[in-house]
């Protein structure tokens, strides 16, 4: 299961293994005060795509297409978010105010949508 949390919110000990999803560290928050399993920059959006969002809604379907050829060219650079979704609960923290249009809801369905197509392998 994958959840998302924005990552101020406190920890839940239904979150599994949570793992901050951002390029950027979040403001006002200090590296060893935030519970994670690990901060994973390379799933996040390029610098590039997050600045040309802005996290405008209007923005959002085109975001959301280009995140997943992003996160397609870069397989690698999930296999610590797959593997521990095929394990357990994952919660992905994000940072931003806009909780339906950010790049954490993009990438859970992304990930969803990759571990319906690969089965676990037992």
């Amino acid at each position: 299961m994958i959840r998302i949390k924005r990552v101020y919110e406190p920890p839940a000990k239904d979150d599994g293994e949570r793992f901050l999803v951002e390029r950027l560290w979040p403001r006002g928050i200090k590296k060893e005060a935030l519970p994670m399993k690990a901060w994973c920059k390379e799933a996040a959006p390029s610098s590039t795509l997050r600045q040309w969002f802005q996290h405008d809604p209007a923005k959002w379907e085109e975001f959301q297409k280009r995140y997943r050829k992003e996160l397609h060219k870069n397989p690698q650079g999930l296999q610590t978010l797959l593997e521990a979704a095929r394990k357990g609960v994952v919660t992905l923290l994000y940072s931003s105010r806009d909780r339906e249009h950010n790049n954490a809801v993009a990438l859970a369905a992304y990930l969803k949508a990759h571990l319906a197509k690969t089965p676990c392998k037992s």
